[in-house]
């Protein structure tokens, strides 16, 4: 999976800085800590100087008219202004007060330019997207298929931002700004509007579908058989976890899709690639062998050092959604949730805000609130005066690898060679010299193993069989992306903002075509709906679950899904609607495939769940109810697990004192549970013994240390503490699965199974060898046991699930890599949570790598439809992106205890809850 890390310093393997950035830090630690510790004028002066002016008059001549920025005590800005392009400005002004900084890192990552502010650590991440050209699509974006309005508005948004940065000293925007003088002479430019533009590229990267299952199934084969993979990607289970339409079908009459129809019963489809075939299933019985097996290895470790801008991607994650319909609420309205999980980033990826023309009308069309992102005019998620709506991943395939045999003069396809399209990218390295790499692609994209001197040798001894018996040199992999195409998302954005009904929604959910997203809706008339938007491809052969051969034609895409032909829903008869990443139709009864890996279900089947038992009996839905819906925090795979967990017999008093805790659990995962840690620790350990070390080498994720002691170790705590420590020699080439809701399917059907392959596991000199479940359960009980007691204590009494389960807040610059006393200078936290993996309350953690809290619900809200005052919502962290500011992580203890704040959006409610009016003056 991509690693956690959103901006800079990079990969965790990347070498130590020099001495310049050291002497940096340093310096930065101790200015910090002077001016705030001691008073010191350097420190005071610098840290205060870039906070905003938010009250009092500012003149911005750009503008043909005052525009007034009202900030609750929060520091939510409510925006109001006499005409279009003055809302646009004021809102790139106001940002741009709150979060340049921000900004400014996000478009470096965007166009591979992060070696100019970070230098030599960030040539690797620069070199790879420069090779995907995030920033050269955004461009072509702009100049060629965004509409002139949407120009329009990105123009005066870039404008406000530029007038804010005029006549500023980087140490007046933010104090990191003051940090990075010290090691280069970094000059801060002018916004431009593809900046805006390139950062959906950017959102569309960690949604991009099933890149790495791709790779993950074609490196398997070398060690697997097809069966065996077959058990690890097991099919969507339609018949426990309901799709998001319970209805829809092929008419057979004009043999287009018709949501309306009865669905049937179905196991997802099955044609084209599968498990342990050849390159995109070409029956050649082999992936390409230990070279090929390399080079998607090494293009796996290449993609997990790029910067998860949104969060990991994989399975578990994701986001909920779910609309009732008024007939089922106590308000008689619609109410809509809507909870994103995402990397947790400080500051938060969200950014509260309200854009409101003063008089609504032909000429200023806008009058919304909502989340939207720094650096994007606009809002994404939120409401209107008439309708309200939220986003999910739709997980749609709209990636695919394609092996390509290539030599010096290009690449086959068909028999033929074909030139390679090259191009040169010069990377400027702070404090170094420049970088000059070149970036080849074929017909279908860019050559992504170019990025890897191992990669680009592996080909050369690739022993491929019948796959490529005249392979020339060698292997490469090409990525095609449909993000890597022109689109018109940006355009769908600001339709989405003045959409007044169903219709208009729809058309404007037409253009939202990366990255492909489950849109829900309401409106004040009392309808909700659904539309899967979204470019999704159409292949002539295979499924995108293998890589495929780039030497056939057979396999290219041969279109995309017509809109017309993606699945919506309007009023449904069950009167609610749920998405949370899970199968959106069954694809027995729809004639496209959308794609093989869904998520699994478990948060939207909870979700479905709550709702039918709140509403059975004629049962209505308040808002409060939908909060609390958000913050469930019951465990599936408990449900399944324990039980058999409590049959097993102990002798062990130790491990059976642990095991007791399990005994009337109700499976919430509350943050002083005992239970909740106990059997967390229990399911990771039983994840590692059954499936960890059977993986091939290429998918094992070194982990920390969890199966150690002997069943005879009762000494002392420090003791066993010792035998604990001692043990990470043993388990540095150890593996074992995310845990994810996948794996729930993965091991639903095995529990009923006392005897299987899976079950079995080497002795050692402290643990006898396995044969059955139970035998392998009591040792992930023993093992869980031990792990515990080396990080919570011997005593159980004092075992709880949030001291595990910690959410530490992380600057996404400094304070990601930088000493110690930078972190805790610029860092917020830890936070014992509750929750947890596939819990509807997904505070995420991956069981390859500990408890830690990894992604969340990165903002929550629920839309009392029509009555848009009674509406609640919180981020994760603040309005604002300046370190020591109040409103840093001022919404953070709210948002970790489950709770919301009002969200006030008709001009009486705003003006009640302003704080601070400021005036841009024109």
């Amino acid at each position: 999976m991509p690693s956690n890390t959103t901006a800079p310093p990079g990969k965790k393997t990347a070498k130590k800085k020099g001495r310049r950035a050291r002497l940096f830090l340093l310096v930065l630690v101790l200015a910090l800590v002077a001016g705030i510790g001691f008073g010191g004028y350097w420190g005071v002066s610098t840290v205060r100087a870039s906070f905003p002016q938010t009250a009092g008059e500012i003149r911005l001549d750009s503008l043909s008219a005052d525009v007034e920025v009202k900030r609750d005590a929060n520091g939510v800005p409510q925006i109001y202004a006499d005409n279009e392009t003055d809302l646009f400005r004021a809102q790139g002004y106001v940002q741009a007060q709150d979060r340049f900084y921000e900004m400014d890192v996000r478009r470096h990552v965007t166009a591979g330019r992060l070696s100019e502010m970070f230098g030599e650590s960030q040539v690797e991440t620069d070199s790879f997207l420069r090779t995907l050209g995030w920033r050269r699509v955004a461009q072509q974006e702009y100049d060629t298929v965004l509409s002139a309005e949407t120009k329009k508005y990105l123009k005066a948004y870039a404008e406000g931002v530029n007038a804010y940065l005029k006549d500023r000293a980087p140490k007046d925007i933010s104090v990191e700004y003051a940090a990075l003088s010290f090691t280069n002479d970094y000059t801060i430019e002018p916004w431009t509007p593809v900046d805006s533009v390139a950062w959906l590229k950017a959102m569309a990267w960690d949604l991009r579908g099933n890149m790495q299952d791709e790779i993950d199934r074609s490196l398997m084969t070398s060690r697997m058989s097809a069966s065996q993979i077959k058990q690890l990607y097991p099919e969507y289970p339609y018949a426990l976890h309901q799709p998001i339409l319970d209805k829809g079908a092929v008419d057979e009459t004009t043999g287009k899709f018709d949501p309306a129809a009865d669905a049937g019963e179905g196991d997802g489809a099955t044609t084209g690639d599968t498990p342990g075939a050849g390159p995109g299933g070409s029956g050649s019985g082999s992936s390409g062998g230990s070279g090929v097996d390399a080079q998607l290895g090494a293009l796996s470790e290449v993609l997990d050092g790029i910067p998860a801008l949104l969060g990991p991607n994989g399975n578990g994650i994701g986001s909920n959604s779910w609309v009732v319909a008024g007939e089922k609420t106590t308000s008689g309205k619609p109410l809509l949730a809507n909870d994103p999980h995402l990397s947790p980033q400080l500051p938060s990826l969200w950014y509260q805000m309200g854009l409101h023309c003063r008089s609504v009308s032909a000429t200023c069309r806008y009058d919304v609130a909502g989340y939207t992102f720094s650096g994007m005019p606009g809002v994404i998620i939120g409401h209107n005066d008439k309708i309200a709506w939220g986003l999910t991943n739709l997980g749609a395939d709209v990636t695919d690898l394609y092996l390509e045999k290539i030599g010096p003069d290009g690449y086959l396809v068909d028999g033929k060679t074909k030139p390679f399209t090259s191009r040169e990218e010069v990377i400027k390295v702070a404090g170094g010299e420049d970088r000059k790499i070149t970036v080849r692609s074929t017909e279908r994209g860019p050559l992504v193993s170019d990025r890897s001197s191992e990669l680009e040798t592996v080909g050369q001894k690739a022993p491929v069989g019948n796959a490529a018996p005249d392979r020339g040199t060698g292997y490469g992999v090409s990525l095609q992306w449909t993000a890597l195409q022109p689109g018109k998302s940006m355009d769908a954005i600001f339709a989405l903002d003045r959409a007044k009904d169903f219709t208009t929604f729809r058309a404007a959910a037409r253009n939202f075509e990366v990255p492909s997203q489950n849109l829900i809706y309401a409106d004040t008339e009392g309808h909700i709906g659904y539309q899967s938007p979204g470019k999704i491809p159409q292949r002539t052969k295979g499924d995108g679950a293998l890589p495929a051969p780039g030497w056939d034609s057979t396999y290219k895409w041969k279109g995309y899904i017509p809109f017309e032909q993606l699945p919506y829903e309007f009023d449904p008869a069950r009167g609610y609607i749920v998405t949370a990443n899970q199968a959106v139709i069954d694809q027995k009864s729809y004639p496209d495939l959308l794609t093989k890996d869904w998520g699994y279900g478990s948060r939207s089947q909870r979700i479905n769940d709550l709702i039918e038992s709140k509403t059975k009996d004629g049962g209505k839905i308040s808002p409060d109810d939908m909060r609390t819906m958000q913050t469930d925090n019951r465990s599936e795979i408990a449900t399944l697990l324990n039980p058999l967990l409590l049959k097993v017999d102990i002798s062990d008093p130790y491990v059976r004192e642990a095991q007791k805790l399990l005994e009337g659990w109700d499976y919430t995962q509350e943050p002083d549970s005992a239970a909740a840690a106990y059997f967390n620790a229990v399911w990771r350990n039983v994840l590692k013994l059954a499936f960890g070390d059977k993986l091939p080498k290429e998918l094992r994720a070194e982990g920390d240390c969890i199966n150690v002691l002997p069943a005879e170790a009762t000494g002392p705590v420090d003791e066993q503490n010792k035998l604990v420590r001692e043990c990470g020699e043993r388990d540095a080439d150890s593996a074992q699965p995310d845990g994810g809701d996948r794996w729930y399917e993965v091991v639903r059907p095995l529990l009923k199974q006392e005897k299987s392959e899976w079950w079995t596991t080497p002795g050692n000199r402290m643990d006898a060898a396995t044969e059955t479940r139970d035998q392998l359960l009591a040792r992930a009980m023993k093992d869980a046991r031990w792990e515990l007691t080396a990080k919570l204590g011997k005593d159980i009494s004092t075992w709880s699930w949030g001291r595990l389960h910690q959410l530490t807040l992380k600057n996404q610059t400094l304070g990601t890599a930088g000493p110690g006393a930078v972190q805790q200078l610029l860092n917020r936290g830890p936070w014992n949570l509750g929750g947890g993996e596939a819990a509807v309350d997904a505070t995420g953690w991956n069981a390859a790598g500990g408890y830690e809290v990894i992604w969340v619900p990165s903002m929550r809200m629920v839309v009392n439809v029509g009555d848009w005052d009674k509406s609640r919502w919180v981020n994760l962290t603040g309005a604002s992106g300046h370190a020591f500011h109040t409103n840093y992580t001022d919404q953070t203890d709210t948002w970790a205890k489950g709770e919301l704040y009002d969200w006030a959006f008709g001009k009486a409610a705003v003006d009640a809850a302003a704080k601070d009016t400021l005036v841009l003056k024109s």
